[in-house]
């Protein structure tokens, strides 16, 4: 199957309402997946909570989602062959103009994140 990279969602937005994803990150660092596929082109990742307000200081499960975040990001590029950095926002209010991008730095190479 051929995907042209990924979607990210907070479980804030109304869309979500329990499904629109193919994984769940939970804040307690489980990550689970759907039981169907949500679309043919992207796979979508839902972060549970609302990562749409600034914020100077990150919670440590929101740090823990965010680095498991990554770690499954270049293992589904890999999987499918995508580029790590193909990631797209769900829309603009999600998962939100404040959402840390920065901290979305992937290199398959060196596993820098």
């Amino acid at each position: 199957m051929q995907y042209y990279g990924i979607v990210i969602h907070h479980s804030a937005c109304s869309s979500i309402n329990g499904k629109g994803y193919d994984y769940f990150i939970a804040k307690s660092g489980d990550i689970i997946p759907s039981s169907e596929q949500t679309d043919p082109l992207y796979i979508h990742l839902c972060l549970e909570g609302d990562f749409s307000g600034p914020r100077a200081v990150r919670t440590s499960a929101e740090k823990e989602q965010l680095f498991l975040m990554n770690k499954l990001i270049l293992r589904l590029s890999e999987m499918y062959g995508f580029q790590p950095d193909d990631i797209f926002p769900h829309s603009i209010t999600c998962p939100g103009g404040d959402f840390p991008w920065a901290q979305l730095v992937i290199s398959p190479k060196d596993r820098y994140h």
